[in-house]
């Protein structure tokens, strides 16, 4: 520390460069060989992050030697280091203070490990993409765009070294179980994209997004150069299209020089963006003007840079070779999902979505435009955007939740995902991905009953989004039903009602009220339906998935049903303590087997065929062992295969009736009823399965429904059965009605 002040008082008493770099070292290495909070006292190690902080902070200060300079220094020194450069928590510190440079230090990590020759430097980067995007995930200090290069060379050695000898001992399992944490955690996309593709163009303009280190003169040609494009574009001699402006334009970005790198491209994208949107904040905070008129003095320049940006894509490049327009637009979606994170970061609450909602909406109707260049890269702009978007998703940048979900939602963008290109293959994946992201984000809010105006709004227009669906996609919701409900939380009936309801547009709906109706008698109830999820890659470890196997053919081992509520349960706390998804995929898998075990045997679903047999032995225990909590989200998770008539429907139906009746308990009884009713008691619509399997168990005296207790444990209790017993009871006698008057 003695040292440290030392450099501070020379460096203060001289404003040369040499003494500023000499403290600017003894400070970065004071860090990194000095710095190990572990072993510090707390207020100790916090004094002495913070004093060599406040060095950094001040020649980083504009007033000093600026951010470019620092970094950029900050991060040599620390990359030119020994083995120090492996201190995590001091590399941590300096990434939080955003004193290092991204781009250069991810470009260092994949360097370093020589192709996985250095175990050292391979170690080392496996933590630091350990703790950042595992551990400290919602922390975003850095994304998974920040160590593009890192992840693409430990994905390169793990799929190289498939064989152990390749990697012994701790080092090539503990990288193995990194991948596949990553792959579960991130976006899977990153680690099995070739480099220079364009999902890598799009994390390397994010990346880049953060690189200040301009050349001389840059900010000011950039800025005259927009300047110039935009009095250019509102002009009535641009032509149409602006065709006549842009031409022009391009010679003046030849003649300033900024088309002969990508990298100038790049920045002059990245700097082109940065001036709209501060120019979108100055315009915002001035109080004089009517919202009108602000939107339009934002909209004057942000129009005119969108349009600059689909004549380059649409130019770049020849016409038969796509590939160029694609990266490039890659790259500048990049750049603006970068400056995003960027800005949202540095703004926290005062950050202004306006700028960027603007730039996508603008951009997707451009590239949106019918025209021929366009119409042959749609499936490629229509991907940019999807990736884009998922950078973008609400848990990484939850002050743009409002215009992400706008975006997602707009019509244009809607009908291309799901009805232009071929189903199951290209968009709906896409499209289904975005909508987790939407439910996951919404989910604590949802869990907790915690809906404050913004938490309720954001619930509202998440809810029309799935009407529309519901409305015009039925099959899409039909198809990713089970990835939908297995991230939303059992307390939000409403919005599972609505994913639930969905069925195919071809299919005729029986009415569940009509007298007698013979479930089994249907057409389509034999029919399996589509589920695009790989629910069964869910089971994990592998260990239990192969005893799961073995116990449904072979009812071994003995122990199985004795340690499966072990495997379920994560936890002590209470609302937390099962793994719900791995609940969700046991229970859709041991009921397709079941389907497939009885039509092998040339039989169909009813409650004499399901009983007796290791699937229906497995729901037994479950429904007995498990704990309240445990039991509730098993028989939601049987509830939720009750949609229209197909063979899962028809399974799952006659397994919560088989469960009601053959209980050991009035308990599990209640609990039964208590699913079937709380999703029969809020809006319409409801699913076909969960009101035919209601039905009939009201309806049928076998079950003895109205002679138990819960029914008449209370006044209130009662009035409800009796109102939704009602209900059912005069649509029934209104379907008869309707039935005996309807002419033959």
């Amino acid at each position: 520390m003695e040292m440290l002040l030392e450099a501070v008082v020379l460096a203060r008493n001289s404003r040369e460069v040499v003494n500023a770099l000499s403290l600017l070292q003894k400070t970065v290495d004071g860090l990194m060989e000095g710095y190990f909070p572990q072993t510090l006292d707390p207020e100790i190690g916090m004094r002495y992050q913070s004093s060599h902080l406040l060095v950094l902070k001040g020649l980083q200060d504009q007033r000093a030697y600026g951010p470019q300079w620092t970094n950029k220094q900050v991060t040599k020194i620390v990359c030119d280091r020994g083995e120090q450069k492996y201190n995590l928590d001091a590399i941590e510190v300096l990434l939080r203070a955003h004193l290092i440079n991204l781009q250069a230090f991810d470009m260092h990590l994949a360097q370093s490990m020589d192709n996985g020759m250095n175990q050292t430097a391979g170690a080392f980067a496996m933590n630091v993409a350990k703790r950042f995007l595992i551990d400290e995930k919602q922390s975003n200090i850095l994304n998974e765009a920040d160590l593009y290069n890192t992840l693409q060379v430990l994905a390169m050695i793990a799929a190289r070294s498939s064989n152990p000898s390749d990697m012994p001992g701790p080092f090539g399992v503990r990288l193995a179980h990194l991948i596949e944490l990553v792959r579960q955690n991130q976006d899977p996309a990153f680690l099995d994209k070739a480099p220079g593709g364009p999902t890598s163009m799009m994390h390397s303009g994010i990346s880049q997004a953060r690189e200040f280190d301009d050349p001389a003169g840059l900010q000011e040609k950039t800025e005259y150069l927009l300047r110039e494009w935009v009095n250019m574009y509102h002009s009535p001699a641009g032509g149409r299209d602006s065709t006549k402006a842009f031409s022009a334009f391009v010679n003046q970005m030849h003649q300033q020089g900024i088309l002969k790198t990508d990298d100038l491209i790049t920045r002059f994208f990245r700097i082109c963006t940065e001036l709209c949107v501060k120019l979108c904040y100055h315009a915002l905070s001035e109080q004089a003007h009517t919202p009108t008129l602000t939107r339009s003095k934002c909209f004057h320049t942000l129009d005119a840079f969108v349009r600059l940006i689909a004549l380059l894509v649409k130019h770049s490049g020849d016409a038969a070779n796509s590939v160029t327009k694609i990266n490039l637009l890659n790259k500048v979606l990049g750049i603006v999902a970068g400056v995003l994170l960027h800005d949202h970061e540095k703004q926290g609450s005062d950050f202004q979505q306006l700028p960027y909602h603007r730039i996508f909406i603008m951009l997707l109707l451009e590239l949106n435009a019918p025209e021929h260049v366009l119409e042959t890269i749609n499936f490629q702009v229509m991907t940019a955007f999807c990736n884009a978007f998922h950078v973008l998703r609400p848990s990484k940048a939850p002050g743009f939740v409002y215009s992400w979900l706008e975006l997602i939602s707009h019509r244009i963008f809607i009908e291309r995902m799901l009805a232009t290109m071929p189903q199951q293959k290209q968009g709906w994946p896409m499209y289904a991905q975005l909508l987790i992201d939407i439910f996951k984000f919404v989910t604590p809010f949802l869990r907790n009953a915690d809906l404050s105006k913004h938490a309720s709004l954001l619930y509202k227009g998440t809810l029309r989004l799935l009407l529309v669906l519901l409305h015009d996609f039925p099959e899409f919701l039909c198809d990713y039903h089970y990835g939908f409900c297995d991230v939303i939380p059992p307390n939000c009936i409403q919005m599972r009602n609505l994913i639930l309801s969905a069925f195919p547009r071809n299919m005729r709906l029986p009415d569940p009220f009509t007298p007698n109706l013979k479930v089994d008698m249907l057409s389509d109830i034999t029919q399996p339906p589509r589920i695009l999820t790989n629910f069964s890659a869910m089971i994990q470890p592998v260990t239990f998935k192969k005893e799961l196997d073995s116990y449904i053919k072979t009812r071994s081992p003995v122990t199985f049903l004795s340690e499966l509520r072990g495997h379920l349960q994560v936890s002590h706390e209470p609302g937390q303590r099962y793994n719900v998804p791995l609940m969700n995929a046991l229970v859709l898998y041991v009921g397709s087997q079941a389907i497939a075990y009885l039509h092998s045997k040339g039989s169909t679903p009813s409650m004499n065929t399901i009983t007796h047999s290791s699937h229906m032995d497995i729901f037994q225990n479950l429904a007995v062992d498990l704990d309240t909590e445990g039991r509730y989200l098993f028989l939601n998770a049987v509830a939720n295969q009750l949609r229209y008539p197909n063979s899962h429907t028809h399974y799952f139906s006659c397994t919560l009736l088989y469960l009601f009746a053959e209980a050991n308990s009035e308990a599990l009884q209640e609990q039964i009823t208590r699913v079937l009713l709380e999703r029969l008691i809020v809006n319409r619509p409801h699913p076909w399965g969960l009101l035919i399997t209601f039905i009939e168990l009201i309806r049928n005296p076998s079950f003895k429904f109205w002679s138990h207790d819960f029914v008449h444990c209370a006044p209130e209790i009662e009035k409800l059965f009796d109102t939704v017993a009602r209900s059912c009871m005069q649509q029934k006698q209104a379907s008869t009605t309707n039935q005996a008057s309807s002419p033959v």
